[in-house]
């Protein structure tokens, strides 16, 4: 009986030319997996493509909305940046992805695994690991186990007559809804500014002369409404990834230590991702005590950390979710966002569980806060760093 490999594949380059390794290579049949997470991907040519590539079957999952409430939700409670800059995009779709492969792989009783990550990512961890927590078949990675390169990748794909667009020929992309990552090209040199024609999301020309307000409404730390809109979740999303990127918000071009030990130049299109999570963070520090605030950005590097590291299955960040769950209880609130030729800024917030008291806060008459209260507190809270310095002096 012939073997029978599953591969997630999106249809670009690298799973393209997997395909091709793991028939003429390894004399597989190959069942094919395409899971919409928001690619905005015109998937019934993904189809047509990959029966052209001669897969035994294919299939197209929509997993978009599924991607938003479990995974893109968590981290905007977790305020998930790796590094403080990278808003996990790929890193939290991957999991999915792999779980999907391995819901059909069981279906369709297959003998082996497939991806088309390369040794130097990130991706193979976390489908790799993903893969090994839910099964025992073998994982076949021809990119990384042949030590591929890009310039033979696309060779390979020429010869066997694979078509590959204009602008994976330039960098490799991936892409879903909470973000759009740009990799290769001129961009592997990290003093080369990213061309515009990079970007398709956020507008980086002409851009409004006059700022726009987005008012984000969070109930339990999940955003359930915009500019007064109420939307679900995957249609909330798109709308704040289109508002933002019109106003040129949304790039993040920076040096980032991958799991294997590489540094690599990184640049994203996250515009949603960066709102979301800037307001976010600025309502739980409406709603939080300073030591709750301090001990969850702890936790919420913890939490990033693991998800970009393909530690998602790990029991570390099941448990982080519950405490992060429980914090997020008073986070309840509007948030007003401005948005001005590439920058964004916080410009209002309130909750019906603020710790911000305006007759405590205020300068104005009327205070309630009694500043003679101050003096003792002062004395008190500075004097083993006063002692010390007077004893320094001394020695």
């Amino acid at each position: 009986m012939k073997q029978k490999a599953i591969l997630a594949f999106s249809g670009g380059l690298d799973t393209s030319v997997v395909v091709k390794y793991l028939q003429v290579e390894h004399n597989m049949d190959v069942i094919t997996v395409t899971v919409d997470v928001g690619q905005e991907d015109d998937y019934q040519q993904i189809s047509k493509k990959a029966k052209k590539l001669g897969v035994v079957k294919h299939y197209n999952i929509d997993a978009k909305k599924e991607f938003v409430t479990d995974y893109i939700f968590p981290s905007i409670k977790a305020n998930g940046l790796y590094q403080k800059k990278y808003c996990l995009a790929t890193a939290l779709a991957r999991p999915l992805i792999a779980q999907k492969v391995l819901q059909i792989a069981k279906k369709e009783k297959v003998t082996a695994l497939a991806h088309g990550c390369s040794g130097k990512g990130n991706d193979q961890v976390r489908f790799d690991l993903t893969m090994r927590a839910g099964s025992n078949l073998p994982i076949i990675a021809p990119i990384r186990d042949l030590n591929l390169d890009r310039t033979t990748e696309l060779k390979f794909a020429k010869k066997h007559g694979i078509k590959i667009d204009s602008v994976a020929k330039k960098f490799s992309i991936d892409q879903n809804l909470w973000g759009r990552a740009i990799e290769g090209g001129v961009l592997e040199n990290p003093i080369n500014e990213p061309p515009d024609d990079a970007f398709i999301w956020i507008k980086t020309k002409n851009l409004p002369n006059k700022p726009a307000y987005m008012k984000i409404k969070f109930e339990k730390g999940i955003p359930v409404a915009i500019d007064g809109k109420s939307m679900g979740p995957v249609k909330l999303i798109e709308y704040a990834n289109k508002k933002a990127g019109s106003h040129g918000v949304g790039i993040v071009d920076h040096i980032e230590d991958r799991v294997v030990g590489i540094k690599s130049r990184e640049v994203y299109e996250t515009p949603a991702a960066l709102c979301l999570i800037e307001a976010h963070s600025d309502l739980e520090k409406m709603v939080h005590t300073k030591h709750q605030t301090k001990f969850k950005s702890l936790v919420d590097d913890e939490w990033s950390w693991l998800t970009y590291s393909g530690l998602w299955e790990d029991p570390l960040r099941k448990d982080l979710d519950m405490f992060i769950q429980q914090t997020q209880k008073a986070v309840s609130g509007t948030v007003v966002l401005k948005l001005f030729k590439g920058s964004i800024r916080v410009v209002g917030r309130e909750s019906k569980n603020s710790l911000y008291s305006h007759k405590i806060a205020t300068y104005g008459k009327g205070s309630k806060f009694d500043q003679k209260l101050a003096k003792g507190f002062v004395e008190l809270w500075g004097i083993q760093s006063t002692e010390a310095n007077k004893l320094h002096k001394k020695s």
